[in-house]
């Protein structure tokens, strides 16, 4: 009976770990189409009932006013950003993650380039067997200048 615990536990870490990837992976590809401001990839990454909540801004809510806050943000700025995780929770069919980022933005209508700083939220759900953002919320932790 012990045996059989410890290849319960062992087999129970390992989908952990392997469900931690794959929200990791997603994060990365979501650091990706940010910085070649990819507003399809984007979308394509966030769950059938998105919600975007960026700062200064009211929430967006469901896949077009989603792809269209992006879209918007892509037109007015130039990202070149790095996120950090600090917390990765799973539960069921959903998770937390907890970041920060940091990098650069260029504001695309004087070409001025500023510092740029975040922490942010992301909450996944699980659809159809892969990892979606299903809500994101993001505030600044750096001054503007």
């Amino acid at each position: 009976m012990i045996k059989f615990l410890t290849i319960a536990l062992l087999v129970s870490q390992s989908a952990f770990a392997t469900e931690q990837a794959e929200i990791v992976k997603v994060i990365k590809q979501y650091e990706s189409a940010l910085n070649n401001s990819n507003a399809d990839r984007i979308i394509d990454l966030y769950s059938n009932t998105p919600t975007f909540m960026p700062q200064h801004a009211p929430a967006q809510i469901g896949k077009d006013q989603v792809y269209k806050a992006y879209k918007g943000v892509f037109s007015a700025i130039k990202l070149k950003i790095d996120f950090a995780i600090h917390e990765l929770e799973i539960n069921g069919d959903t998770a937390w993650v907890r970041t920060s980022s940091a990098g650069k933005t260029q504001i695309l209508a004087n070409e001025m380039t500023i510092n740029e700083g975040n922490n942010e939220l992301f909450i996944f759900k699980k659809e159809a067997g892969n990892w979606k953002i299903h809500q994101y919320i993001f505030s600044t932790n750096q001054a503007r200048k």
